[in-house]
């Protein structure tokens, strides 16, 4: 039996489409406003949203304290107070200030932080090595943005491979 190339191409698509759903990546982090629960960005600062919950506004107005501030592996654990964050100090300094963590924890013991999955104000995205949050709509992170490190909001879209989602139980 002769197969023409675009039966053959065909095929491949179909095959590719079938192995995709039983091994598919995460979707990336993107940023997609929706009235009224998004929060704005506005000269490196996150703006909440009115009707935001109460310990959303404090996650933020937390995050909006460091945002700028440099990258330092070990930064914000052995105090809360820092010069310096790296990923899981700026992600433990939001989420305390916020009264929704106890004690600053290593990026890793993120992957079993409150509950699983994406949250409807906050999301925790963790794996080995690296953590970030997303409040709001809109992703504090340390890295993964035009170069600079240390604690930033942003709307840029972000890969999630290897990423744990968890959130704030209620939030």
């Amino acid at each position: 039996m002769r197969f023409s190339p675009s039966q053959l191409g065909m095929g491949a698509l179909a095959a590719a489409a079938a192995l995709s759903g039983c091994c598919a990546l995460p979707a990336p982090y993107q940023y997609r406003n929706a009235p009224g629960k998004t929060a704005l960005v506005c000269n490196g600062r996150a703006i909440a949203p009115a009707a935001a919950p109460a310990q959303v506004k404090a996650a933020i107005e937390a995050g909006n304290r460091i945002a700028g501030m440099p990258y330092r592996r070990g930064g914000g654990h052995a105090k809360m107070y820092d010069n310096a964050y790296d990923c899981s100090g700026s992600t433990s300094f939001v989420l305390r200030s916020a009264g929704l963590l106890n004690e600053t924890l290593a990026a890793t013991h993120f992957r079993h932080y409150g509950a699983k999955g994406k949250g409807d104000w906050i999301t925790i995205y963790a794996r080995k090595g690296h953590v970030f949050l997303v409040i709001a709509g809109v992703r504090f992170d340390t890295g993964y943005g035009h170069g600079t490190r240390g604690p930033r909001w942003s709307t840029a879209s972000r890969p999630l491979k290897g990423c744990v989602p968890r959130h704030p139980k209620g939030l």
